[in-house]
């Protein structure tokens, strides 16, 4: 199963003690294929190291890159959906050129996403998400 995480889930997932650490332990337990682009994954470090330091920054993009279940996407098109915050439209534009079974956020600027019918992004919170990895791993 293909997801896109912005980066509001991902960088909290990191710490241990974190009620959403799950996100990164369901990943290196390979249970989803995590889709980025360059422009995500950019962010991912800007944030991560803004957040944690440079040094976990590092240490969570060569895990990102050695996965296998890290898939990177190129884009060849921008959708421009989110008006409200430009900056979102990467992981938007990366769930579409992916064919991701979700995009997972917490951020109210994807709401809009739900009235779009073309190209259609299924966004699920990550409260969603875990009942989703939940049944996943039930099965």
């Amino acid at each position: 199963m293909k997801i896109v995480i912005d980066t509001n889930i991902f960088w909290v997932a990191i710490s241990r003690h974190s009620k959403t650490h799950w996100v990164l332990t369901e990943l290196i337990k390979e249970t989803y294929i995590l889709c980025l682009t360059t422009d995500i994954l950019d962010e991912y470090e800007e944030i991560i190291s803004q957040k944690m330091g440079s040094q976990t920054a590092k240490n969570i993009m060569e895990l990102l890159d050695n996965l296998p279940n890290v898939e990177y996407i190129t884009k060849y098109f921008l959708w421009d959906l989110i008006e409200e915050d430009h900056d979102d439209n990467k992981f938007v534009d990366c769930a579409v050129a992916c064919n991701a079974a979700y995009l997972a956020t917490n951020d109210k600027h994807f709401n809009i996403l739900k009235s779009v019918e073309f190209p259609k992004v299924n966004v699920i919170k990550s409260d969603d998400f875990k009942l989703v990895i939940d049944k996943l791993n039930t099965t």
